[in-house]
């Protein structure tokens, strides 16, 4: 056996594609920053309602109980001040929980929101330390920025990269993108950036059990807070010094392509800019992404079926590849989210309701048997044009269909939609109904005055983002 060689290569081009892009792109496109504001409004709002389930709040503060980091991170909506991995992990679970923030649907699906738990925490504790040395704090601006580039990072590699095919989560795509942007935030140089985002894939890939059948759990809801905040994590690291991987991708055996991607390297459709963050998808219910447009079909035919509960012999959904295998459960559902990931539960609330809201989720509303009455009767099948579609860069479509049938002789109904109400060609329609859900999460946490002076700044593109992020936090703690 020949001796390894121990010459250090150059950084793998991953790594140093993803630096360059966080140093040096700039980016111009004014409605990708428009969009990257309601997206982050979004996401404050599915935060503040999140604080309203113990669930969630049991797993809030500091790693060691009662203890408080002088000019540290806030934590939004809180009265907690923390050291800033701890307040991404914090935020991150926040807006995560109810599994209602915005997402991108590509080979490996995610919620590039996940990552503003790091950015937001992070540039209010560079934005404290600063102001309180006489230096000026980060804008409102820079966390846009960030976001957009963060977006960019996670949703740009997974387009045509799944991690779910070899069983494994999208975390490690929230981790490598909150490194990136954080250790830049820092002040990190190129080289600190390349260590940070190397460490970032060092940590491999996490098991997807925990968000399907029949071990889905509260850890689908804090994943993505534990992955943001190891973000942060590593990029305090990387700013101690070197500690690059360079071939953390590419080494034979030991390398992540050959150790855990099954030998196979990362394909790209496009250069990082702003794509991720234009063609972004807002959720208007709290279920997975992928079946956003079965519930909106049961919506619309609430109306028609409410009075025919009893008679209804059978639904067929029609959907994606990609929607079956995450949410067609049968037999017991155990949580929450166990039951926001199961297609059959989230149409028989629609259908039976007119409505699904989180607390629709919870255990005491779901042991009304009706609902398990209709959803034993809830079958899904792939259309397999939808599965394409989904899968088509020009559609990007998330489409499903109902069919329903009647055994008292009534004429069935059928309904077919392609695109969420959230999708980017439906925009127009969108906004209104994701500027109202972020009025009444804002209430839900602070009185009418301070959620008025809330939504003068955050409707007013250009103060918002002149606005310094220290004091635009203020407005947000308790």
């Amino acid at each position: 056996m020949s001796a390894v060689s121990n010459v250090r290569p150059a950084p793998d081009a991953i790594l140093t594609d993803i630096a360059d892009y966080v140093i040096d792109h700039r980016i111009d496109n004014s409605a990708a920053y428009q969009t990257a504001r309601y997206c982050f409004n979004d996401a404050l709002g599915c935060a503040f309602e999140a604080l309203e389930y113990p669930e969630c709040t049991r797993f809030l503060g500091p790693v060691v109980p009662e203890t408080s980091t002088r000019l540290g991170a806030r934590v939004p909506g809180t009265n907690l001040e923390l050291d800033p991995a701890s307040a991404a992990f914090n935020l991150g679970t926040m807006i995560r929980w109810l599994d209602s923030n915005d997402c991108f649907l590509a080979a490996e699906r995610g919620h590039p929101s996940d990552n503003l738990g790091a950015i937001l925490t992070t540039a209010d504790f560079l934005s404290r330390r600063r102001s309180a040395a006489g230096k000026p704090p980060l804008t409102m601006r820079e966390v846009l920025v960030a976001q957009i580039k963060a977006y960019e990072i996670q949703g740009g590699i997974g387009i045509e990269n799944s991690f779910t095919r070899i069983g494994c989560d999208h975390a490690a795509l929230i981790r490598v993108a909150s490194a990136a942007v954080i250790s830049h935030m820092l002040g990190g140089n190129r080289e600190q950036i390349i260590g940070a985002v190397s460490n970032a894939w060092a940590d491999g890939l996490t098991l997807k059990a925990y968000r399907q059948a029949p071990n889905v759990g509260s850890r689908k809801n804090w994943a993505g807070g534990d992955a943001t905040s190891r973000g942060v994590q590593l990029a305090l690291l990387a700013m101690k010094g070197d500690i690059t991987i360079p071939s953390v991708m590419t080494a034979r055996k030991f390398g992540f392509y050959e150790a855990l991607y099954k030998g196979q390297t990362f394909t790209f459709q496009r250069p990082y800019g702003s794509y991720v963050m234009e063609n972004i998808l807002f959720k208007f219910v709290p279920a997975d992404m992928l079946t956003q447009t079965a519930v909106e079909c049961a919506l619309k035919l609430h109306p028609l079926v409410k009075d025919r509960i009893a008679a209804i012999e059978g639904i067929i959904i029609r959907s994606q590849e990609a929607m079956i295998g995450i949410n067609d459960k049968t037999g017991p559902l155990h949580n929450p989210a166990d039951r926001d990931h199961c297609a059959q539960y989230v149409v028989a609330v629609a259908l039976l309701f007119g409505r699904l809201i989180s607390p629709d989720l919870e255990d005491e509303f779901a042991s009304n048997p009706e609902i398990d009455q209709l959803r034993e009767k809830i079958r899904i099948a792939e259309e397999p044009r939808y599965s394409r579609d989904f899968y088509d860069p020009e559609k990007r479509s998330s489409a499903n269909a109902l069919e329903i049938k009647f055994r008292d002789g009534g004429e069935n109904l059928s309904i077919e939609i392609e695109y969420p109400l959230g999708h980017p060609r439906r925009r127009a329609e969108c906004l209104p109904v994701i500027e109202e859900k972020f009025r009444t999460n804002l209430a839900r946490r602070f009185s009418r005055e301070r959620v008025e002076n809330i939504l003068q700044l955050c409707n007013n593109h250009e103060l918002f983002e002149k606005t310094p992020v220290n004091s635009f936090m203020d407005l947000l703690v308790m």
